[in-house]
C-alpha cells in the first residue's frame, strides 16, 4: 500500500459516496443520518434517483473529468432499494464520470431487509463488493442493539451473497455490547471467521451524542473486560489470516477497502444524497485548496432541492492551512502502515522535520514507531490516538 499523491495530476484519487437515508427502524446506537420508515414502506425510488443524478450533475465541475476509483453506497439501509434502482444509478454515474477498470463498488446491506434473490440483482447491476451489517450472530445481543434481524438471518444473507457471486464480502461486527463477556465476543468472531469473509470491520460500541443509547445508556462491559476482548480478538483475527490495516478494519491480502483507504489517505470524494458529505481538492495559486461540503439532511428537504435554484448543498467550508495537519492526521494515522513523511508535506505544506522534533514526547511514550521516513502510530499509539493527535495539533506552521 502506498500513500503518495499521483505525480501526473497533483490531485489525490477521487471516490463517490452515495447516501440512502431510509431504514426500517432507527437503531438506538446509530448517529448516522438515517430515518426509520417501518417495514414495507413505499419509498420514493424514482424521485430519489432523479435527485441523486441532479445532485451529481451539479457536482461535476468539481470532479473535472477525474476518474472514480471507488463508489460506496451507504445509509441508512441501501438494501431497501431495488436492484433496478442501482442499475440505473450506476449507469448514470458511468455516463458522466470515467471509472477505473477495476473500480470497487460497495453496497451496505442489512440482513433483516433482504428478499430472496435481491443480491443477484445487485450483483448484475454492477455492485461488486457487499458490506453486511451483522453486528452480532447472537439473538439476545442483536435484540439489545435494537436490530431487526436475528443470527439465522445473518447466516442466510451470507449464503445468499455467495450464491449471487459476491467474492468480496465485508462483515460489520461490534464488540463491547451490553452484557457481553469476552467469551460471547469471541464466539461472534469465530462465527464470522467460519464464513471466510474477505474483510471484517470489528469495532467497539460507543455511546454517541444524539442517540437513544447516549440519553439512556445501557450497562456496558467494564474497561478491563473491553481490553481483554480487544487483545484476544486482534490475536484471533490475525491468526486467521486477516491483516489489520486500520484501527478497526481487517482484510485478506489485497482486499482492503479501497474506498475507505482513500478516505484515510486524505483522498477526495464527491458526496451525493441526503446528508452526504464530500471533500474536494482544488488547485490554487498556493497549492491545493480543500473544501468540504454537505447536502441537505432531511430526505423530504433533499427531494425538494431538486427543483431549487440553490441546489442540494446545505453548506460548505474550506479547510484552513492551520487545520491541515490535524485534518490529515485524523485520517492517515488510523492506518497501521501510517504515512510517508513526503506525503505529510504534500498534504499539509509543513516541514516533516519540524513535526518530528515536536513529537519527541510521543516517541518517548511509545506512541510512534521509530522510522526516519514514515509517520506511523505504534500499537500503543493506535489505542491512544487522541493523545497523539493532540500533540500533532500543537505543531505550529513554519
Amino acid at each position: 500500500m502506498s500513500g503518495s499523491l499521483p505525480a501526473s495530476s497533483g490531485l489525490p484519487p477521487l471516490s463517490l459516496y452515495v447516501h440512502v437515508p431510509w431504514c426500517v427502524r432507527k437503531c438506538p446506537y446509530c448517529d448516522f443520518n438515517s430515518h426509520g420508515v417501518g417495514r414495507g414502506a413505499d419509498l420514493p425510488e424514482a424521485a430519489y434517483l432523479e435527485a441523486l443524478v441532479a445532485d451529481l450533475e451539479a457536482d461535476l465541475p468539481l470532479a473535472a473529468g477525474r476518474e472514480l476509483v471507488s463508489v460506496f453506497i451507504g445509509g441508512g439501509t441501501p438494501s431497501l432499494m431495488s436492484a433496478g434502482f442501482y442499475e440505473r444509478l450506476l449507469q448514470a454515474v458511468a455516463s458522466r464520470l470515467p471509472m477505473a477498470r477495476d473500480i470497487e463498488i460497495t453496497l451496505e446491506a442489512n440482513p433483516g431487509t433482504l428478499e430472496r434473490g435481491r443480491f443477484a440483482g445487485y450483483r448484475a447491476a454492477g455492485i461488486n463488493r457487499l458490506s453486511l451489517g451483522v453486528q452480532s450472530f447472537q439473538d439476545a445481543q442483536l435484540s439489545s442493539l435494537g436490530r431487526i434481524h436475528g443470527g439465522d438471518d445473518a447466516l442466510a444473507a451470507v449464503d445468499e451473497a455467495r450464491r449471487a457471486g459476491f467474492d468480496n464480502l465485508n462483515l460489520d461486527l461490534m464488540h463491547g455490547l451490553p452484557g457481553q463477556t469476552p467469551a460471547l465476543a469471541l464466539a461472534d468472531l469465530d462465527q464470522a471467521l467460519a464464513l471466510s469473509p474477505e474483510h471484517l470491520s470489528w469495532y467497539q460500541l460507543t455511546l454517541e451524542p444524539n442517540t437513544e443509547f447516549h440519553s439512556f445508556p445501557p450497562a456496558l462491559p467494564e474497561e478491563e473486560v473491553l481490553w481483554d476482548i480487544q487483545d484476544a480478538g486482534h490475536e484471533r483475527l490475525e491468526a486467521a489470516g486477516l491483516e489489520r490495516y486500520e484501527i478497526s478494519a481487517y482484510a485478506r491480502p489485497g482486499l482492503s477497502s479501497r474506498h475507505n483507504l482513500n478516505y484515510w489517505r486524505f483522498g477526495d470524494y464527491l458526496g451525493i444524497g441526503a446528508g452526504a458529505h464530500g471533500k474536494l481538492s482544488v488547485p490554487g495559486i498556493e497549492g491545493l485548496a480543500i473544501e468540504r461540503r454537505w447536502k441537505s439532511r432531511l430526505p423530504e428537504a433533499y427531494l425538494r432541492r431538486a427543483n431549487d435554484p440553490r441546489g442540494f448543498v446545505a453548506d460548505r467550508a474550506g479547510i484552513e492551512r492551520r487545520e491541515l495537519p490535524l485534518e490529515f492526521a485524523m485520517n492517515a494515522l488510523r492506518l497501521v502502515e501510517g504515512v510517508p513523511l513526503s506525503t505529510w508535506q504534500a498534504h499539509t505544506g509543513r516541514d516533516p522535520r519540524v513535526l518530528l522534533s515536536r513529537l519527541v514526547p510521543a516517541r518517548e511514550k511509545g506512541l510512534l514507531v521509530e522510522d526516519a521516513d514514515w509517520l506511523r502510530a505504534s500499537p500503543q499509539g493506535l489505542l491512544f490516538l487522541n493523545e497523539l493527535l493532540a500533540m500533532i495539533d500543537d505543531v505550529e506552521p513554519v
